[in-house]
């Protein structure tokens, strides 16, 4: 399944602020940043110099988060490490059916959306995360029940991203079908769905198995405090 240059997906987060996201970055010779409030990612080449980690510092500001998501370049040795997570990246089919029952979520919604983003902690979700895709929901009787949405956005894929259910809501296909509505999406435009999930949650990766998705390769996620 592993085709269409799939090698963008090596490095998604430069890849997308210097692409499709761009009026969303912050660059500063080759380092790149994502504005404020948007997200917290970071990027440098694969082969960074001390000149452009001083660049990323500098873009970030003293005693700030660098996010390398799964960048595998080594920071120098007063960079704080802040976390390190294994995951996977998984890769979707290239053609999915409309999915009905869910709405599409805007401006407006950016409240209720970072309140269930703090409920279920689906992974970072800042107030102006939904500029960077669309994002789709399923309500019920009015309140926002669950939600996912298009995150990165490397040359010819889309990340599907934010997949969360209030608990009281879960057990019905909510995480389901938005994952299938965000894929027909990304889809019709021709592209390919991809995402990443933590490798210790099992049953998130043997759902995405069965909604089509399969393993590309295994990542670590990895953040730093810079000096």
């Amino acid at each position: 399944m592993v085709d269409r240059d799939a090698t963008a997906l090596d490095d998604p987060v430069g890849e997308s602020l210097r692409g499709h996201h761009r009026h969303l970055a912050r660059r500063l010779g080759r380092a790149a940043v994502y504005l404020p409030r948007v997200a917290t990612f970071a990027a440098v080449p694969a082969d960074p110099d001390p000149a452009e980690w001083a660049d990323l510092a500098r873009l970030l500001g003293r005693g700030e988060l660098a996010d390398l998501f799964s960048c595998p370049a080594t920071p120098p040795a007063d960079w704080e490490p802040v976390f390190t997570m294994d995951g996977v990246q998984m890769i979707g089919p290239a053609d999915v059916e409309p999915v009905p029952g869910v709405v599409e979520l805007g401006a407006d919604d950016v409240p209720e959306m970072l309140e269930l983003a703090a409920r279920t902690r689906p992974g970072p979700f800042w107030p102006r995360t939904q500029e960077m895709g669309t994002y789709l929901g399923v309500r019920e009787n009015g309140t926002l029940v669950a939600m996912a949405g298009e995150r990165l956005r490397p040359p010819g894929w889309t990340e599907i991203s934010a997949v969360c259910t209030a608990p009281e809501s879960r057990g019905r296909g909510h995480a389901t079908r938005l994952v299938r509505a965000l894929a027909a999406r990304i889809t019709a435009r021709d592209e390919r769905p991809f995402l990443h999930v933590a490798a210790a949650n099992v049953d998130a990766i043997a759902v995405y198995e069965r909604l089509g998705f399969q393993i590309r390769k295994r990542v670590t996620f990895r953040g730093f405090r810079t000096p």
